[in-house]
């Protein structure tokens, strides 16, 4: 999971429109899956640290969990109904939201967006 954290870092930096779109997004997401945390401090739009947890200690604004197969089938190039979306995880109890719900539905389509990074990951190795 890490590496996969740490190339979605690489392709936000270099993903211009995102990166614009997460502008004034500065703060820390608990992403949870299965067990694993993983705590995300992004900076003006760009993530710049990923820490392993589990830490008390570390805040955070919003969390999103979720089980690795539930990640895995939405990171396919062609998600199924349901796993297309990280509300649609939701909706079919793969997924929960916890903490500030403002936060995220301010800065809803770049962390959408940013979570969708490994999908196209999958899709350019499918296209090569």
């Amino acid at each position: 999971m890490r590496a996969i954290l740490a190339q979605m870092q690489q392709r936000l930096h270099d993903t211009p429109h995102l990166l614009r779109l997460g502008r004034l997004f500065s703060d820390t997401v608990l992403l949870e899956v299965d067990s694993a945390e993983f705590y995300l401090t992004f900076l003006d739009g760009r993530l710049e640290t990923i820490v392993e947890g589990p830490s008390r200690k570390t805040p955070w604004r919003f969390a999103f969990r979720t089980d690795a197969d539930a990640l895995a089938q939405f990171w396919q190039p062609i998600p199924k109904p349901g796993f297309h979306d990280i509300f649609g995880l939701v909706k079919i109890g793969r997924g929960r939201i916890e903490g500030d719900i403002l936060a995220l539905v301010k800065n809803l389509r770049f962390f959408k967006e940013f979570m969708g990074l490994a999908r196209a990951e999958s899709r350019t190795e499918e296209l090569a």
